[in-house]
């Protein structure tokens, strides 16, 4: 497991315990005058300093996107966007999807050797009906992932629906954890899939659980649209 920071009795939850009790300002509190509110801010920077001028370690996370909401592969390519931004390079695995054309691959396309995506599933259990070339695919996956991975030329990876591939049991929770841990030490990697485990949760850095509130498929019969699911 990754070391955590200590909240208990330490100068980082003190300047956090503080920075919560004054809060983000805004209009919650209209009824303070404008000379109490600017003093008030003023605190709130002086804090907020404070606590990123502390937090100032660097290391490449294990950044996890899961639950049954929408939006997990969006923000990791969102991450990945970011990171050919400041000229690094990326990794994308794909490990479930990959029966479409999917708007990303294109758009990817643009960014030229910044990126690199492999997307070797051939879509959802019910359309291939076939358990072996799944868990084949998998595997393949991995292979590739377990290359970029021991690559420090590559800033980010992001393991596409690996999470979905484990809770199939197509591949070992332990192997992926074991093959992450193994990478550079300022290598990110990001993995999506709703129905992460504890384990694999707790080996994480940063978790993020997407929760589903409407659909439009379940619940008005909207079919899967360009930009959207794809």
């Amino acid at each position: 497991m990754s070391q955590k920071i200590n909240k208990e009795n330490s100068r980082l939850n003190n300047l956090d315990k503080a920075a919560e009790e004054i809060g983000i300002g805004g209009n919650v509190m209209p009824n303070i005058s404008e000379e109490k509110y600017r003093k008030r801010m003023e605190k709130r920077k002086e804090i907020q300093t404070q606590r990123v001028k502390e937090r100032n370690k660097e290391k490449g996370l294990i950044i996890i996107n899961t639950g049954q909401g929408k939006g997990k592969t969006t923000a990791a390519l969102g991450m990945g966007i970011r990171t050919i931004g400041h000229s690094h390079k990326v990794a994308i695995i794909q490990f479930i999807k990959g029966g479409w054309e999917p708007g990303e691959l294109l758009a990817l396309k643009m960014f030229g050797d910044k990126v690199k995506f492999h997307a070797f599933g051939e879509g959802f259990t019910w359309e291939t009906q076939d358990r072996q070339k799944d868990i084949n695919l998998v595997k393949s996956s991995w292979i590739t992932a377990q290359s970029y991975l021991e690559n420090p030329n590559y800033k980010l990876i992001i393991l596409d629906e690996i999470i979905v591939a484990i809770k199939l049991g197509y591949i070992d929770e332990n192997q992926i954890i074991k093959g992450i841990n193994s990478r550079p030490l300022l290598t990110h990697v990001v993995l999506t899939g709703r129905g992460a485990s504890k384990k694999l949760i707790d080996s994480a850095d940063l978790v993020t659980e997407m929760k589903l509130i409407h659909h439009p498929f379940r619940e008005q019969g909207v079919k899967a649209q360009e930009g959207i699911e794809y």
